[in-house]
């Protein structure tokens, strides 16, 4: 029989061997085998955009490499929007994603809550959104550009695209219905009232030039005829002056309803701006029949171009 002792100091031996390689060696052991886990890539999980940047695998917001303290759910909210910039996410996925079924909270106060500390966390604002757009009854969307080059590393290249070493190109947040890049929304808003104070100016300056345009229109259409565009210059400009103030005053306020008003105002906006699309035909002396041709097919479009741009400011709950 073997020594009791002997056995001992071997035991103590293998106890000690095996002490040191895990120290020298982390990972999964079988045995006296060792398994190296592999050491995580500290640029995996990241999101970027603006100054802002989300590290998923730390559940960390950053801005300008400085850590900003958000609790976990909105941390949760904000890498589901990250997740799926430029798309909505309903009410309903956010509760599958992040309240379990078992989970007795009053959902809407805690989702609202979790939206509120992501916009005060990014210096964000309802009223004036840069980057949580709210949809009424909806949902949420993301509407700020995201690195695509840190969303596309963590769900890695597809089976079916060969792995190049190029940059790719920037994958922008599209609008869901017009498929454009999601502009500022202050830069739309403010085109949008430009074209609004152009027409302010078209309707008083035809309505102080009264007399202009019917001696215009006289050698034209003599007699009744010329009546009649004078009278419909006349109708047209009391009309439309209210119209632009009010689209003036609810594109100012931000009034978010705007898109589905402007589609309702749609048939008669176009039709009031067709009318006076003709209107450079009244300063035909001054500048020739070529130039009031080109004013005239320019202000054609300008009816649909007013709105693409409510549409791209305010789109239309679904």
């Amino acid at each position: 029989m073997l020594d009791q002792s002997f056995l001992s100091k071997q035991c103590a031996r293998t106890v000690d061997d095996w002490r040191s390689t895990t120290r020298e060696h982390p990972g999964v052991h079988y045995g006296r085998t060792v398994m190296p886990m592999p050491r995580p890539n500290p640029e995996a999980g990241l999101l970027r955009f603006g100054v802002f940047e989300v590290d998923l695998a730390a559940g960390e917001l950053r801005k300008n490499g400085a850590r900003l303290r958000l609790q976990e759910q909105p941390f949760q909210v904000l890498t589901a929007l990250l997740q799926n910039a430029g798309q909505v996410v309903t009410r309903d996925e956010l509760r599958e994603k992040i309240w379990p079924a078992d989970t007795f909270v009053d959902f809407d106060h805690s989702l609202n809550t979790a939206v509120n500390k992501i916009r005060e966390s990014l210096g964000d604002s309802a009223s004036s959104p840069r980057f949580v757009e709210t949809l009424a009854r909806r949902g949420y969307r993301f509407i700020a550009p995201v690195d695509a080059a840190s969303r596309a590393s963590l769900a890695g290249p597809s089976p079916a695209e060969p792995k190049t070493s190029e940059t790719a190109l920037p994958r922008l947040a599209l609008h869901p219905d017009l498929h454009v890049p999601l502009p500022r929304r202050e830069l739309v808003r403010g085109l949008f009232a430009l074209i609004q104070v152009m027409y302010l100016i078209f309707y008083v300056s035809g309505l102080a030039h009264l007399h202009d345009a019917d001696r215009v229109a006289s050698s034209f259409l003599p007699g009744w005829r010329s009546l009649f565009i004078v009278g419909a210059v006349l109708v047209t400009g009391a009309a439309g002056i209210p119209l632009r103030f009010y689209l003036l005053s609810a594109v100012g306020f931000d009034f978010r309803k705007l898109g589905e008003t402007f589609s309702r105002l749609f048939p008669f906006v176009l039709a009031l701006d067709q009318l006076w699309a003709i209107a450079p035909f009244l300063l035909l002396p001054q500048i020739g029949i070529g130039l009031a041709f080109a004013a005239t097919a320019a202000l054609l479009y300008v009816p649909f171009s007013e709105r693409t741009l409510v549409r791209l400011a305010y789109p239309l709950e679904k």
